[in-house]
């Protein structure tokens, strides 16, 4: 029987590095799998069903919604997005890392739902760095700016309740210590 795989989950505030420390982890592991989620908006241009999202009309993903066959779900600007159990689940049973990038709601319900995945809360140094990466991207209002920072002042007072705080002060030190915890094998 082969072993099975672990789901791990990796939260932080916005600006912190989790979508380059996931592109860098899937890069360097080809047994990790990134779960997709499911979505009720409509696409994007250039976005692909099935390796962007699984994109669901509203009555459909009620209907997963009822059956409890999402890990974790939330609702935002009237649509909803969700994580599907039973893909993550048929992942894990064939042995295959699932990592998952979600915020801390979606985190807090799939300590109910999946209470074995390690959950990792990506930390900056502190707000004013995470200020300085988020005004550094170009693509905020000010605005946006406030409200992200305000929501990401929340989020670090939440970072006692995960497995493991990793700070990002530096990238590559950062996807070290999370491949250690996810007890990966570091390519450097």
């Amino acid at each position: 029987m082969s072993s099975l795989g672990n789901l791990t989950v990796i939260t932080g505030p916005s600006g912190v590095g989790k979508g380059t420390i996931v592109r860098k982890i899937l890069h360097n592991h080809s047994d990790v799998w990134l779960s997709i989620s499911a979505t009720t908006r409509k696409p994007r241009s250039g976005e692909i069903e099935g390796e962007h999202y699984l994109f669901l009309e509203k009555k459909d993903f009620q209907t997963i919604i009822d059956k409890e066959g999402f890990l974790e779900w939330a609702s935002f600007s009237n649509n909803f997005y969700g994580t599907p159990k039973k893909i993550v689940k048929e992942k894990i049973e064939k042995g295959i890392n699932v990592l998952l990038e979600i915020e801390l709601q979606g985190a807090r319900q799939i300590r109910k739902t999946f209470p074995d995945a390690l959950q990792i809360f990506l930390a900056p140094p502190d707000l004013i760095e995470l200020e300085k990466r988020i005004r550094g991207r170009g693509t905020e209002s000010e605005e946006s700016i406030r409200d992200r920072l305000a929501i990401a002042n929340e989020e670090i007072i939440a970072k006692e309740e995960f497995d493991a705080v990793v700070i990002n002060k530096d990238i590559d030190k950062a996807l070290n210590e999370i491949e250690a915890l996810m007890g990966l094998k570091s390519n450097q």
